[in-house]
């Protein structure tokens, strides 16, 4: 059984050893602390259960490492149509990830929605995709492959462009099933790490940031990322991916990226 990537603890949450990342043992993937982000900006009050997170923007200020954490939220402007939420990410008494959500109202509009024909084309379902070889392995678990399922459905593998389906595998925190959110914030962090276009073995591209826009709530486990990396010769780079459901689009989701030789 797949382990849970936290446990709750007094004042916060301790991460268990499969939260890490590829770059360092010690420290957490991005998509576990932007999930544990995600699923506490959802629950504030008040509005946890009228409004819907729109769009949602994660700074790391360092990397986060695996042990205990804690996340203070703030409702920075009320309202009962839009809502700006922080959150702070604090590990070792240091803050590491600063946030900011915008959250509206929901509604039940049908005579809006609308589909653009120039949109995204829909992705191969997960039951044709292949499994993505893992990054990095380690004997008591990683992120990815031990808390996430990824099939690669288009795109080459270090060409900059790639198209996967994410799953994760277990619960954010035990004792809980994951939100649609919380499943959206875990996938988009790979955005960077699908389309990659120089070696992960000769090079750094670690992403400073992320920010996740939606228009719709997600259905399902699986989400898609049809993802994009470009670099430029200054190390600066942007990953970029339109967001899936199994019905079709869901979103965006952008980060930018510190490039350098390892």
């Amino acid at each position: 059984m797949t382990p849970a990537l936290f446990q709750a603890a007094a004042g916060g949450f301790v991460a268990d050893p499969i939260a890490r990342g590829p770059w360092d043992e010690g420290m957490m993937h991005g998509g576990a602390p932007t999930a544990l982000i995600a699923r506490e900006i959802e629950r504030v009050a008040p509005g946890s259960a009228e409004m819907v997170v729109a769009r949602l923007t994660v700074d790391f200020l360092g990397a986060v490492p695996i042990g205990h954490v804690a996340v203070a939220t703030e409702v920075v402007k009320p309202g009962r149509r839009f809502q700006l939420v922080e959150a702070t990410l604090i590990a070792g008494g240091w803050a590491v990830c600063l946030a900011r959500a915008v959250r509206l109202r929901r509604a039940q509009l049908p005579a809006a929605a609308a589909t653009p024909q120039n949109g995204s084309g829909a992705l191969p379902p997960p039951g044709e995709g292949t499994k993505l070889p893992p990054f990095v392995t380690r004997d008591d678990g990683i992120f990815y492959p031990d808390a996430c399922e990824i099939r690669h459905v288009g795109g080459e593998f270090g060409s900059g462009a790639l198209a996967a389906w994410i799953r994760l595998r277990g619960e954010l925190v035990c004792g809980e099933p994951p939100s649609a959110l919380v499943r959206v914030a875990a996938a988009a962090d790979f955005a960077n790490g699908l389309s990659w276009i120089v070696p992960l073995a000769d090079w750094l591209f670690v992403n400073t940031d992320l920010t996740i826009h939606l228009h719709r709530e997600p259905e399902g486990e699986w989400i898609g990322l049809d993802a994009r990396s470009s670099i430029s010769a200054l190390g600066v780079g942007q990953a970029s991916a339109v967001m899936h459901d199994l019905h079709g689009p869901i979103g965006i989701c952008v980060q930018s990226l510190f490039v350098e030789p390892r």
